[in-house]
């Protein structure tokens, strides 16, 4: 078999296994309860006298379609959908005003959902116009940000300016920071603590961690006079405390007064960051507790005892607290930063002038960017057993399956885009569990309430019911619940009367398995298992004749252990059609040549084809021999997979090597040529004698690959060649150093300057054993 032919065939048995049907997902359970949490196929048949007495209350479990074709009334059957109620949801903002703004509809779902089944609804978003902004401005006041400083003492209305051209209302406030007040991080000399700085005449302030400034106002004028009385710092290393002040600027919302809008936290450094870890050098292992710890001065004193947070610490606080992040750095910077702001989510990065001149401009770009993009992300922890997914439609662009969040890029604004979340649940939730969604940056958000449907609910609940043989038992789903002392599907026997009862579940006299090994004997009778019947349950229903994965072919119902078909087909699986339409052709069985059989065609003598519709006879020898010699020797062509039954004739397919000018010539589907000789024999039927040439892509590819191959060999031999003759010459060089050397070397013994390498030291107190 070549190469293609067993690719072909693992491909096809990939496929067929693949593309089986899945049987018997839904399998029976002993109650309601059980049932509906096993599968989402699954229902329950709670009507009385539904099983038959010598079957277990288990076969009232099965799929829907199943009990009713059972006979099962469709208003007995429980089975329970997933539903969903929209409890909030206030109409999208068309013109906002700051007191009702609506960017995220709807607000609170309740969704009850049967484990193994999905559910879905759709989130809407519109970008408002004019919503507000609180943007604070965390700055680095190492000594190398002094040009920096000036410019921004002077940009506080230049900034309120830019930001108002955007949104109606705005709120600017200012930070700053340096590094931990430790060794190594800055210098704790009493010289150096004064004064940092490396002139001893410009301005200078003692180092410090972090320091809040001035909270968030709307005045400019503020905003400059404060700004205007820092100073710059120093500090040892490059690497600067920038994680600690965001850390606190994200913890401190008080102190900050962040207000529910949208939240900017603008970073601007020369320098890079410490992180986790880093506080160790200073003595410094406490990790970072992410809360809140500034002096009624507005500076963080506990930084000598707290490390610096982790970037996944960080992005987690930042996510939680909505503030977006926009770090301006300079050029030799801009790498690394770009590198963090994939960690944290809902950040941009923008190049700073070496004297921050362009922060206005860089603002403003990064804030549209950041605006532009709606991400919807759930909270970071998901109740155990639930699954979520995502389906973004942006427009013209849709994305599907996203597991993290659905994202949509440059959304202008007043333009609707919507969401489709999938939720689906694998296990039971002991009770009410709440999810919530959010778009980054967004302080609304939508409360999602999981509730799973794990109970029946069939209302037919009856105590001392009396389908239980008179009220020896409760009824619940159409099941008995016994009394104590009492026993049976509908408790009809006591305990203390049963005897002996399993005499009556085997088979005469035998010691063998009670009930076949297929069922449990109550009350001296029987109750099987699912799939097995009979008075004492040897009749498997499992073990029929099966055809393409399916009992009985799919076209019957097995009954123990023999398929029942249904009036179209017959055999021994079902598997053959009564139906004749697959053998006519213009009004005609077969053409007239032949018998249907199975819904197929078997010709007659010297009659080809599948409607038989090709005559034999009427043609040559190589004619009519060509589909089955190319079906016996390649498995296609015209008769493909039935050459059993069209070629029945051939009796022997054998194989030469030499053919002339007698032999029949075709070409097959990949290019290769068969050669074959018929030759007939009263005895021995008819024989084709085959040759094959393969066709010109496969011997394209065999001369590709030799040229290459020999490409290779060429280029190992010339390599090694040219190993061996640097080798050669590397020897001789060397060979001719050493001797120049020795031929250069002095008389050691008679020059006065000659010193050995080494001085021996004798000990005078040695003395050998």
């Amino acid at each position: 078999m070549r190469w293609t032919q067993k690719l072909w065939l693992l491909f096809l048995l990939i496929a067929m296994a693949c593309g089986q049907k899945t049987t018997g997902s839904c399998q029976p359970r002993p109650s309601c309860h059980e049932c509906i949490r096993s599968h989402p196929s699954c229902a329950w048949c709670k009507q009385l006298d539904f099983v038959p007495a010598d079957e277990s209350d288990a076969a009232r479990c099965a799929t829907r379609l199943e009990l009713e074709r059972r006979g099962c009334l469709p208003g007995e059957v429980i089975d329970p959908r997933g539903k969903q109620h929209i409890l909030e949801d206030r109409p999208l903002s068309e013109n906002p005003q700051h007191e009702s703004i609506t960017q995220l509809a709807p607000q609170r779902i309740a969704l009850q959902l049967r484990p193994g089944e999905e559910q879905n609804f759709t989130v809407r978003f519109r970008r408002a116009k004019g919503y507000p902004v609180d943007l604070y401005y965390l700055m680095d006041l190492s000594h190398s940000m002094k040009d920096d400083l000036e410019n921004i003492k002077r940009l506080g209305s230049d900034l309120l300016a830019a930001l108002q051209n955007i949104t109606t209302s705005v709120k600017i406030g200012f930070g700053s920071f340096v590094d931990k007040t430790v060794l190594p991080y800055v210098s704790t000399s009493p010289a150096k603590w004064l004064h940092p700085c490396p002139s001893a005449n410009e301005p200078c302030q003692s180092p410090f961690s972090y320091r809040h400034v001035l909270a968030l106002t709307d005045n400019a004028s503020e905003f400059e006079n404060r700004v205007s009385q820092q100073f710059v710092s120093g500090n040892l290393d490059m690497a600067e405390g920038g994680f600690d002040a965001i850390m606190q600027v994200a913890a401190c919302k008080e102190q900050i007064g962040w207000r529910d809008v949208t939240r900017l936290l603008v970073f601007t450094s020369d320098g890079t960051f410490h992180t986790a870890g880093d506080g160790k050098l200073g003595g410094v292992y406490l990790p970072n507790d992410g809360h809140c710890h500034l002096d009624e001065n507005g500076l963080y004193t506990e930084s000598h005892l707290y490390d610096y947070p982790s970037v996944g610490h960080l992005a987690e606080v930042l996510s939680k607290s909505n503030i977006q992040t926009i770090f301006a750095v300079t050029g030799p910077r801009l790498l690394m930063y770009e590198d963090l702001s994939k960690l944290i989510p809902k950040s941009a990065v923008g190049e700073l002038k070496k004297d921050s001149s362009n922060v206005v401009q860089l603002i403003t770009d990064a804030y549209n960017s950041l605006s532009s993009t709606v991400n919807l992300e759930h909270s970071s922890d998901l109740p155990p057993g639930i699954s979520i997914a995502y389906d973004s439609h942006c427009g013209n662009l849709e994305t599907f399956g996203h597991t993290q969040g659905g994202e949509c890029s440059g959304v202008h604004v007043n333009q609707l885009v919507q969401f489709t979340v999938r939720i689906n649940a694998t296990i039971c939730l002991p009770d009410s569990q709440d999810l919530m969604l959010r778009v980054l940056g967004v302080v609304e958000e939508l409360r999602v309430q999981l509730l799973t449907m794990c109970e029946c609910q069939c209302r037919d609940v009856q105590p001392y019911a009396p389908h239980c043989s008179g009220g020896q038992g409760n009824l619940t789903c159409g099941v008995c619940s016994c009394r104590e002392g009492y026993r049976g599907r509908l408790c009809e026997c006591k305990q203390e009367d049963q005897g002996h009862p399993e005499a009556s579940c085997r088979d005469g006299n035998s010691t063998g398995p009670v009930c076949s090994g297929k069922g449990q004997c109550v009350c001296g009778k029987c109750q099987c298992n699912a799939h097995a019947s009979g008075p004492l349950c040897k009749c498997d229903d499992t073990s029929c004749e099966r055809h393409n994965g399916e009992l009985c072919a799919g076209n019957g119902q097995c009954r123990c252990g023999v398929c029942e078909c249904q009036s179209n087909y017959t055999g021994s699986g079902c598997e053959c059609s009564l139906d004749t339409s697959g053998c006519l052709r213009e009004g005609a069985v077969c053409s007239g040549h032949g018998r249907c059989v199975c819904n197929r065609c078997q010709c007659e003598t010297g009659w080809l084809g599948s409607h038989c519709s090709h005559c034999a006879e009427c043609r040559t020898p190589c004619e009519q021999h060509r589909d089955c010699a190319e079906c016996k020797a390649f498995g296609t062509g015209p008769l493909r997979g039935n050459c059993s039954v069209f070629c029945n004739q051939t009796t022997r397919v054998v194989s030469a090597s030499a053919v002339d000018e007698k032999w029949c010539k075709t070409t097959v589907e990949d290019g290769s040529l068969l050669f074959y000789l018929v030759e007939e024999d009263k005895t021995d039927g008819i024989t084709l004698t085959m040759n094959i040439q393969e066709g010109t892509t496969d011997q394209t590819l065999k001369v590709v690959l030799g040229l290459v191959l020999g490409l290779l060999i060429a280029g190992l031999f010339f390599m090694g060649l040219y190993r061996c003759v640097v080798d050669f010459w590397d020897r001789r060089e060397v060979k001719r150093f050493e001797e120049e050397c020795k031929r250069a070397r002095g008389n050691e013994v008679n020059n006065p300057l000659f010193q050995r390498a080494t001085t021996t030291v004798v000990n005078p107190q040695y003395i050998k054993d």
